[in-house]
């Protein structure tokens, strides 16, 4: 889908404040508030802003040992049947297939350093994976971090 710089502002006012309303953007933005409605619908009905769903934070609820695994399946069982087994456990928060030596890589957030070992060993018990390797995240700088790209499509349009 194409974006301009008003699609680009209309994000980017509403990352800055999720809470505003449309009337709100409208004005700050000096377009009329059907306008701003108008692109929001268009951005949503395509896929560019997936919805207005708040992201917790695990962190902030008891979850603040961060992972990501890549994991090795049993290839025979196929990936759909792989990821549903895996979607049983609730720590694991994002799950992708990938190229390279591994098939999956997922993101796991879990209570503590030996909680995290009770994730990882969950995974093995479904018996769809047969083998991971896992790194801790010390520090997370951003995340979910698509924004400069829609800005970047935007400014490349004209």
């Amino acid at each position: 889908m194409d974006v301009d710089t008003l699609d680009a502002k209309i994000v980017r006012f509403f990352t800055d404040s999720p809470r505003a309303s449309v009337l709100e953007a409208s004005r700050v933005l000096n377009v009329a508030r059907a306008t701003v409605q108008s692109r929001l619908d268009r951005m949503q009905d395509r896929g560019v802003i997936s919805s207005w769903v708040p992201q917790p934070d695990p962190g902030h609820f008891g979850f603040p040992v961060v992972a990501f695994c890549s994991l090795t399946i049993n290839q025979d069982l196929g990936h759909d049947a792989v990821v549903a087994a895996l979607a049983e456990i609730p720590e694991l928060i994002e799950i992708h297939t990938v190229s390279g030596s591994s098939d999956l890589m997922a993101r796991i957030a879990a209570r503590s350093n030996p909680d995290l070992q009770r994730v990882l060993d969950a995974m093995i018990a479904t018996r769809t994976v047969l083998r991971s390797s896992s790194v801790i995240v010390l520090n997370t700088h951003f995340q979910g971090r698509t924004l400069p790209l829609l800005e970047a499509a935007a400014k490349s349009r004209g």
